[in-house]
């Protein structure tokens, strides 16, 4: 890491073995806390915010490769030289590009929905509707959202994507994500995990966690991931979608748990 390197924006607590949470496109470290809490009873964990979302920095490549190396980053200004990750969705493939470039420091790895293949683009709608917010017209966020609905009709996703939305001591409101780069990165973050003449498959323990009704991981997935992945294994957590840590938190964080004790 160089002395330029820009460092993620994270938050730590706990103490003990180091557990780190990489959440998804359009989310936050915040998206996580409700595992991050119970984690930290045992372990130190650090939630960090991916490069152009949250408090973190903005810039223009959102590459598997260059999203991994911030993490590793992250771990090099914290000294942590190894550590358990788990991530959920995109935060997923950048856990598992961290454990392909970096296997030695990654005692184990969770992957939450996501695996680590090609997908169609399934948000040009959001982003869309994200573009169209004139924020000069928000006086509060309920105005954010009618202006949303017409492009994302689920009441729960439009309220997800508009906590980017913050309030400026002017009264203001303001993207805390980079909208811009985001979208001019989209392609990327569509893409697949690849082996390179630098990386191998991660040999580490290896958790995939899906959502009984997400079809985010398929079983046309299998060889790919096992190519990339040779140790890994997966649960199902039914009645959940591609959110199963906020649906079904309970059940998540008791699987998450019992991968890291056994």
């Amino acid at each position: 890491m160089t002395a330029q390197s820009p460092i993620l924006n994270y938050r730590q607590t706990g103490t003990g073995e180091h557990i780190v949470l990489i959440h998804g496109l359009f989310g936050s470290l915040e998206n996580l806390n409700m595992v991050a809490k119970p984690l930290s009873n045992s372990y130190c964990v650090t939630s960090v915010d991916v490069r152009n979302h949250g408090d973190s920095f903005h810039a223009g490549a959102m590459e598997y490769p260059v999203l991994a190396q911030d993490i590793i980053n992250l771990l090099d200004h914290l000294n942590i030289n190894s550590c358990l990750l788990l991530g959920h969705s995109m935060g997923g493939k950048i856990a598992i590009q961290v454990a392909l470039q970096q296997p030695e420091r990654i005692k184990k790895l969770l992957v939450a929905d996501i695996a680590p293949v090609n997908y169609p683009p399934h948000h040009l709608d959001i982003i869309k509707g994200l573009q169209a917010i004139d924020l000069s017209k928000i006086k509060k966020r309920k105005d954010a959202d009618e202006q949303l609905a017409p492009y994302v009709d689920n009441i729960g996703v439009r309220q997800f994507l508009l906590r980017n939305l913050a309030l400026k001591s002017s009264g203001e409101f303001v993207f805390k994500c980079s909208l811009i780069d985001i979208s001019l990165c989209y392609p990327q973050i569509m893409k697949a995990n690849e082996l390179t003449a630098n990386t191998a498959p991660y040999n580490g323990p290896t958790l995939f966690i899906k959502g009984g009704n997400s079809d985010y991981i398929v079983p046309e997935n299998r060889e790919t991931i096992v190519k990339l992945l040779p140790s890994s294994k997966i649960k199902i957590i039914q009645g959940a979608g591609h959110w199963l840590h906020a649906e079904k938190t309970l059940a998540f964080n008791k699987i998450v748990l019992g991968f890291i004790k056994n």
